[in-house]
């Protein structure tokens, strides 16, 4: 999905899978935690939450029909992307009603000015969200990411004095790009975001694939590491497996052991996201919503 900062998601996927076969081998555990294994801790089902993304091929076909069979399955929660498909703030907000889901969060772009950046909150409280993301960002350039992150402590300011949480979705090339003398995007942007205003949306996918760009011998680990060293802090979880061979898997099915994860962190939100659904995108859904409702850590 490109938000219209440089390359697409795909792209940077398709960068991601030319990391050599011992690379991979580093991505996996032993074999995938089953979400059966006895430990203390769950998922609360009322923070798990999926990202449209997920099913955008079908939101395309049938958004209502779409909608309707995520409520079914269970989800209390969705992240908003892609729009609202020819429906108001207002009108969308009575449709997710009526369905029982809520939309608690939304991948959003940075405004250019304050009227564009005053419709982005309105919206948001209408919808009655707890948070605004933006999704992603992308240059090679330090002097660009700084620039961005003062354009997103000006808007985390204003989402809070509107009651709201604004955070940053990071990919895998935050961690690898070089700005020059070692420096990456995630070092300019944890310098840099005011951590008063502004948390992070950790997606677990790429951060494990950012640990690997960077030949790392335990990228849960490096995730975990990227957790606890950010000084902002990390509120949201995207719940997204990898296979073996570096493309995404439905949960459960791949490689990441997000027990480790989980035990060692807690966010407010569990977000379901698979940009390439195994079989289907109701498939993947179900399958996410139920690993989420089953894992013990």
């Amino acid at each position: 999905m490109c938000y219209g900062y440089g390359p697409s998601r795909r792209s940077l996927l398709a960068a991601g899978l030319g990391l050599g076969t011992a690379a991979l081998a580093a991505a996996s555990p032993a074999a995938a935690a089953t979400p059966h294994q006895t430990g203390a801790h769950r998922v609360p089902p009322g923070q798990i939450s999926i990202q449209l993304w997920t099913v955008r091929d079908d939101l395309a076909q049938n958004y209502d029909t779409t909608l309707a069979y995520l409520a079914e399955i269970g989800y209390p929660k969705v992240e908003l992307a892609l729009g609202y498909f020819g429906r108001t703030a207002q009108q969308l907000r009575e449709f997710l009603d009526g369905l029982g889901i809520r939309a608690s969060s939304s991948h959003d772009g940075l405004t250019a000015d304050q009227a564009a950046l005053d419709t982005k909150i309105a919206n948001a409280l209408t919808l009655g969200q707890s948070f605004i993301v933006v999704p992603f960002l992308s240059s090679t350039s330090e002097d660009e990411w700084k620039g961005w992150a003062e354009r997103m402590n000006v808007e985390a300011a204003a989402a809070r004095s509107a009651g709201l949480r604004y955070g940053y979705h990071n990919h895998a090339h935050e961690f690898t790009t070089d700005l020059g003398g070692g420096k990456t995007p995630w070092d300019v942007l944890t310098s840099e975001l005011d951590p008063r205003l502004v948390h992070l949306e950790i997606d677990i996918y790429w951060a494990v694939t950012g640990g690997i760009g960077r030949g790392v011998a335990d990228p849960v680990r490096f995730t975990l590491d990227v957790i606890r060293r950010a000084p902002q802090r990390v509120l949201q979880f995207h719940v997204k497996d990898r296979h073996l061979d570096g493309d995404m898997a439905d949960l459960g099915t791949g490689t990441i052991d997000f027990r480790r994860i989980f035990d060692k962190h807690r966010v407010l939100e569990y977000i379901v996201e698979n940009d390439t659904p195994d079989v289907t995108p109701r498939r993947t859904s179900e399958v996410g919503y139920s690993y989420l409702r089953k894992v013990r850590f």
